[in-house]
């Protein structure tokens, strides 16, 4: 049966209730269905248009739609609260001039990016070196985790050679100069296999080149490994297994981001590229006690990446610390023509100084968590003050959340009429194939009702960082949600560990376009605390 005739069949069906075969009175009404009340003769009238629409989009289908072909409508958040642009001033990274090598080679796989790249530009060690021994923990590790779809060594060792010549010819591209790092395998990269996770694509190849990954190339950065990720962008389960957490390989490292977090956890990569819908980079950087950015939203090209929602898609760096996190945000960030959602600011890093922060706390969200208020005084020594904030309540956040089943539906449309979702390994109720195949009926009429209260959202919660410049929240609270809907950004960080062993976190948020303010207030939290220097013991050699 046609999806055009199936729409038709449940539409009215549903519409009829129990009642359709007793008779009633042309206005009697029949039991209601999205809120609509229709009689009988309403419904019956309504046989003709519904005809004509299957037709109209069975003539749709026809298009062979890809999903790299972005709709004609844009989200944009910015504009929406009048924002400008704020001019870039020079950013000086303070790199040390003295850093050493360790004695214990292995040591290297914790150093950070700012004392590899120390390393690399004195050239106390090539980038040769470095990648050859980041591809050698790959190698011993990465079964393990199970967190790598495509080692690229060849490839690896060839812009690491290009790398040191630059230097040998006194010619330094700055901080990622020759530093290794793995790419969530949503990406495409032009000679490689681009799986997105799932079985239905694990021998896909994309005659392009992500925009992400052309701007870490142009920095220096050298590609290692394309890392694992939740099926279609959903959770740690992909078609080659579950990627683990390094903390506890009994338990999945969490998604979709799954790989990038595992790997930069467990010193495989020194970073990695994530990306967010609705938790991605969060989720995985909790549970493997990574530092994540999840940057606003039209900060990152997403060209070259895969489309789940085109108005919630972010893309950022998975990191061992929120100084990492902005070296590798600076280099990725910037408008792209062939993305329209991005945007141009600043990213003014270390231009404020840390007691200029007007600071919150989301005061309703931190009762019964008790690391997370723990991290609330660790915050308050710094000689801080932590007013409490109310975030805009009486939304429906999670009604709003068919705005991502709507448009991820559309984005593997071909996926779901092909039949080919039945390849896909989770099939459970909530995995993706089910979920494609119940948005199909929601109405067009409600995805544009949920984005009129997105609205509103965006500018109830602008109101708010009009006068705070970083808030505090749990990670796994009702911001997750809002803040993934109006597109600002946030900075998880680890804070501890749970009963069970496993990195907690905690989440920073900031209006539209000031990651400045989340990196400064984190720099700041990682150099009071010690959670971030803390490695999972079974891969530190």
């Amino acid at each position: 049966m046609t999806y055009p005739k199936l729409l038709i069949i449940f539409l009215f069906c549903v519409m009829s209730g129990q009642t359709y075969a007793q008779e009633f009175d042309s206005t009697s009404y029949l039991e209601p269905f999205y809120d609509l009340k229709m009689t009988r003769a309403q419904r019956d009238s309504m046989q003709g248009n519904l005809q004509q629409m299957a037709s109209r989009i069975h003539e749709l289908h026809q298009a062979g739609l890809t999903n790299d072909v972005v709709p004609a409508l844009v989200f944009d958040p910015l504009a929406m609260v009048g924002f400008t642009p704020a001019e870039q001033a020079e950013i000086d990274w303070n790199i040390p001039e003295e850093v050493a090598l360790p004695e214990r080679r292995e040591e290297l796989a914790f150093y950070s990016v700012v004392q590899l790249a120390s390393l690399i530009r004195s050239r106390k060690i090539s980038s040769v070196e470095l990648t050859r021994f980041y591809i050698d923990r790959l190698k011993s590790y990465g079964d393990t985790l199970e967190c790598v779809v495509s080692l690229l060594e060849n490839e690896a060792l060839e812009e690491a050679k290009a790398a040191d010549q630059a230097l040998v010819e006194g010619f330094y591209k700055g901080p990622l100069h020759g530093i290794p790092y793995g790419l969530k395998d949503l990406f495409s990269v032009e000679g490689t296999i681009t799986s997105w996770g799932a079985m239905p694509y694990k021998d896909q190849e994309l005659d392009q080149t992500a925009t992400v990954v052309q701007k870490l190339r142009d920095a220096g950065a050298v590609l290692v490994a394309k890392l694992t990720l939740g099926a279609l962008a959903m959770g740690d389960v992909w078609y080659g297994g579950v990627t683990r957490n390094p903390w506890n390989t009994e338990q999945g490292s969490s998604g979709s981001s799954a790989g990038s977090a595992s790997a930069v956890s467990a010193g495989l990569v020194p970073f990695a590229i994530g990306t967010e819908t609705l938790g991605s980079i969060v989720s995985p950087s909790t549970r493997c006690g990574t530092t994540g950015l999840r940057p606003t939203f039209g900060r990152v090209s997403r060209t070259g990446g895969m489309a789940l929602s085109w108005s919630m898609d972010k893309v950022g760096p998975i990191t061992r610390s929120a100084t990492d996190a902005a070296i590798v945000f600076d280099a990725i960030r910037g408008i792209d023509t062939g993305d329209p959602s991005t945007r141009a600011s600043a990213f003014n890093y270390g231009s404020r100084s840390l007691t200029e922060l007007r600071i919150g706390y989301m005061a309703d969200a931190f009762e019964g968590r008790v690391q997370d208020s723990i991290t609330l005084e660790e915050i308050r020594s710094l000689g801080l003050t932590i007013d409490p904030v109310t975030l805009p309540e009486d939304f429906p956040l999670w009604a709003m959340s068919i705005i991502l089943a709507s448009e991820s539906s559309a984005a593997f449309d071909e996926l779901t009429r092909s039949g080919r979702d039945s390849m896909m390994v989770r099939q459970d109720a909530g995995a993706w194939p089910n979920y494609f195949r119940s948005a199909r009926f929601i109405p067009a009429a409600e995805y544009v009702n949920a984005n009129r209260i997105r609205t509103r959202l965006i500018r109830a919660l602008d109101e708010i960082f009009k006068e705070y410049d970083v808030i505090i929240a749990p990670s796994f609270s009702r911001q997750l949600v809002m803040t993934n809907l109006t597109g600002h950004p946030c900075l998880v960080l680890p804070n501890g560990f749970n009963d069970r062993g496993s990195p907690t976190s905690i989440t920073f948020l900031s209006g539209y376009m000031d990651e400045a303010s989340l990196i400064t207030l984190g720099e700041a939290f990682q150099a009071a605390t010690d959670y971030d220097d803390k490695h999972p013991p079974m891969f530190i050699e």
